[in-house]
C-alpha cells in the first residue's frame, strides 16, 4: 500500500511528463494538435467509434493501424480511408488471442519501428441476460476481451512506447459503468473495470512519459449499441433524468481522443472521460 503512495508524489514531481516550455508552446501555436510522424494502433476500428477514432487521429496526421476481427472488414476500412488521402495500413486481430495481439504490434512497427499511442475500442458482449445465470464460458470470454486483452496487448506495446520517449493510451469503457443496464450485468462489470484498470495503469506508468486516460460512451449510433435494444429504449428515461436529448455520434467520441494523444493532453492521465450527453458523476 505504501508503495501506492509514494509513486504519487513522483509523478507530480515531473515524472508525469516532461514539462512543456512557452517556447515550446509558441513554436506549434498553429499545430498544438498535430500528430504528424505518429504511429497510432486502434482495435475494433472497422466499424463505429472505432473506425471514427481512426480516421480523425489519421486526418490529424498519424499514420494509423486498423483491426479487427475479420479481415474482409480490416480491407474495407483501410481502402475507405485510403481514398480520403489518410495514411494506413491494417490487419486482422481478434484481441483475445495472443498471437493476433503480436502480429498487430509486428504489423505496428513496420511503418517506422515506434508506436504512439494505443487506443482500445475492441468488445463483446455475447450475453443478455441474468448475471448470476452467466456461464463461467461467458465470463471469461467476455473478460478476456474486455478486460485482460487491453492489458496484455500494452505489456506487448510498452517496449516501443518507451523508445520513443512515452506515449498515450485511452481505453474505451462505457456509459453502463456509471448507469447499469439491466440483463448486461457482465457487459456492465467488465466496463467498470475498465476504469479501474486506466486509473491503475495511469500511476504505474506515469515513471516512463505514458498517460493513460478512459473514454466513457454513452449511448452512440453503432450497429454494436443499436443491436442490443435495451440501450437505445433507455433514451426517454435518460431524458427525463439526466436530459439526455439524443444518441450520439461516434465522431462525438473521436475529437475527445486524438486531443488525449495530442500534446494539448500532456498532463492529463487517469481520467475517465464520458462523452454521453450528460454526466453521472460529480
Amino acid at each position: 500500500m505504501a508503495a501506492i503512495f509514494v509513486s504519487i508524489p513522483r509523478a507530480f514531481r515531473g515524472y508525469l511528463c516532461p514539462p512543456l516550455s512557452v517556447r515550446r508552446f509558441s513554436k506549434r501555436a498553429d499545430e498544438n494538435r498535430s500528430l504528424a510522424g505518429k504511429v497510432a494502433v486502434v482495435t475494433g476500428s472497422t466499424r463505429g467509434i472505432g473506425f471514427a477514432i481512426a480516421r480523425r487521429l489519421a486526418q490529424d496526421g498519424a499514420h494509423v493501424v486498423v483491426s479487427s476481427r475479420k479481415q474482409e472488414n480490416v480491407d474495407e476500412a483501410v481502402t475507405i480511408l485510403k481514398e480520403e488521402g489518410l495514411s494506413v495500413t491494417g490487419t486482422m486481430c481478434h484481441v483475445g488471442k495472443a498471437e493476433d495481439r503480436q502480429n498487430l504490434v509486428t504489423t505496428a512497427l513496420k511503418h517506422s519501428g515506434g508506436i504512439d499511442f494505443l487506443v482500445c475500442v475492441a468488445g463483446v458482449n455475447p450475453l443478455v441476460g441474468s448475471t448470476l445465470g452467466a456461464s463461467e464460458q461467458i465470463w471469461d470470454k467476455i473478460l478476456d476481451v474486455n478486460v485482460k486483452s487491453p492489458a496484455l496487448l500494452l505489456s506487448k506495446v510498452l517496449p516501443y512506447m518507451e523508445n520513443r520517449g512515452g506515449g498515450s493510451v485511452v481505453l474505451v469503457s462505457s456509459g453502463v459503468a456509471y448507469v447499469p443496464v439491466p440483463k448486461l450485468g457482465v457487459y456492465n462489470t467488465s466496463k467498470t473495470a475498465l476504469l479501474g484498470l486506466s486509473k491503475s495503469l495511469a500511476v504505474e506508468l506515469a515513471p516512463k512519459g505514458i498517460r493513460v486516460n478512459c473514454l466513457v460512451p454513452g449511448i452512440i449510433k453503432t450497429d454494436f449499441s443499436l443491436r442490443e435494444k435495451t440501450m437505445p429504449n433507455m433514451l426517454p428515461d435518460m431524458n427525463k433524468i439526466f436530459g439526455v436529448q439524443r444518441l450520439g455520434e461516434p465522431e462525438e467520441c473521436a475529437g475527445l481522443v486524438s486531443f488525449l494523444c495530442s500534446s494539448d493532453a500532456s498532463y492529463i492521465t487517469g481520467e475517465n472521460i464520458m462523452v454521453a450527453g450528460f454526466s453521472s458523476k460529480l
